[in-house]
């Protein structure tokens, strides 16, 4: 489970658009969203090579870094990137990437906003390693001043200071004189300023009603009380749980090597993996957004955290074949079919029915045989994009050479 409820207070301010001279202002309905990729060919190098993406080419220095596993040197190579106009008032960051870091080797994303006194400090997004023990993989808490402050995973601006622009920065490391090659391969982030609304209009339909992707069934819920030491399964599982049907569905898993630390009797070894290896050790938790699609990008994956405006973008990446995650808040009545209630919770989202209903692989279910759901369009949606929930949290997870559909037209793009 992912709690919702911390964003809650920080989550964006109503704007207004600019009305005729006379006439009352209008209330913005949908929200300003915005999805950049990183571009290393541009940016300031400190020893990193714009090669196939980002790779450590030789040390810029060392730093001592000290956590539950120790002190341990490490030598560095980082690289700024350019600064980057968002075109609206942001009120919320999300950086995303994907990595090949082998062990011996970690990296560390960091942003920084410019508002309306200048920039602001830089702020860790994520400690990311694939390895467990070089590193303890986490975020990072503690980190809020007058400019913003960071919960979890998100960069959220302080109330009246909205951001118009932002840098990103990713520092590679490894251990000093070593020949391992850490490599992003892919980073981006999603800025956005969602509107206050308790409820949200249904959209239309997007042309995929009728459509439903293939995409594997596994229960969250089949996990209770697996591994306390990775949160204990059941709720807290929904995140790596709903992302391992989206790997299934391309095809990817870990080996039975990869899991013959689990218990044989476990039905689904994949989640169990998933779960450890997307495990925050600040947050205690499973739930961290940019670490499942880190996680994803494990496999090859291309991957990334955004938010959608809408069921009808959404419809897009299922005709183009695109299974993915959403992030929704709700109390039991309101939304049918699901039989409960929660905080935080996400699911796989594989098709619509004929009449535009909504397919969910919910992993919130007794089985793998119960995990395929149909939700009310309007239910669904409402639940999902209104600014008590999440304002519309998306995993878009795809290989690289399966293309993403266009982007609505008019709107900036948010994939």
């Amino acid at each position: 489970m992912r709690a919702l409820t911390v964003f809650l207070s920080s989550l964006l301010v109503v704007t207004t658009l600019s009305p005729p001279a006379g006439a009352k202002p209008a209330t913005r309905v949908v929200p300003d969203v915005v999805y950049k990729r990183a571009d290393f060919a541009s940016g300031t190098s400190e020893g990193t090579r714009a090669d196939g993406g980002l790779a450590f080419g030789s040390a810029a220095g060392t730093v001592s870094y000290t956590d539950a596993l120790g002190t341990k040197t490490w030598e560095y190579a980082r690289w700024t990137g350019p600064e980057q106009a968002i075109g609206f008032q942001a009120t919320e960051l999300i950086a995303s990437w994907t990595a090949d870091v082998p062990p011996g080797s970690w990296m560390q994303v960091e942003a920084r906003a410019r508002n309306a006194a200048g920039l602001t400090k830089w702020y860790s997004l994520g400690r990311w390693a694939y390895a467990e023990g070089d590193i303890r993989r986490t975020s990072v808490t503690g980190q809020g001043d007058a400019d913003a402050t960071v919960n979890v995973d998100t960069l959220v601006a302080a109330a009246g200071k909205p951001m118009s622009a932002y840098q990103l920065r990713l520092t590679l490391y490894r251990a000093p004189g070593s020949a391992v090659t850490p490599r992003v391969r892919t980073s981006g982030a999603m800025a956005s300023n969602v509107p206050e609304r308790k409820t949200v209009p249904v959209s239309p339909g997007g042309g995929a009603w009728g459509r439903e992707l293939k995409v594997p069934r596994r229960s969250q819920n089949i996990h209770e009380g697996h591994y306390p030491e990775w949160d204990g399964g059941g709720e807290a599982w929904c995140s790596p749980t709903s992302t391992s049907m989206i790997l299934g569905y391309w095809g990817k898993r870990p080996s039975p090597q990869d899991t013959a630390w689990v218990d044989p009797s476990d039905p689904n070894p994949e989640v169990d993996y998933a779960a450890r290896y997307v495990y925050d050790h600040a947050y205690q938790g499973a739930g961290n957004w940019p670490f499942n699609t880190a996680y994803a990008g494990r496999y090859g994956m291309d991957a990334f955290i955004t938010r959608l405006r809408s069921l009808t973008e959404l419809e897009q990446l299922i005709k183009a074949g695109i299974p993915v995650i959403t992030s929704q808040s709700f109390k039991k009545s309101e939304l049918p079919g699901a039989g409960y209630g929660t905080n935080g919770h996400l699911m796989a989202i594989v098709g619509f029915t004929a009449s535009g209903d909504v397919i969910a692989n919910d992993p919130a279910s007794s089985s793998n045989a119960a995990v395929r759901h149909v939700y009310p369009r309007a239910a669904f949606e409402n639940v999902w994009l209104r600014s008590s929930s999440s304002g519309g949290v998306t995993y878009v997870i795809h290989p690289p050479g399966h293309a993403l559909p266009a982007t609505i037209p008019g709107l900036p793009a948010n994939w």
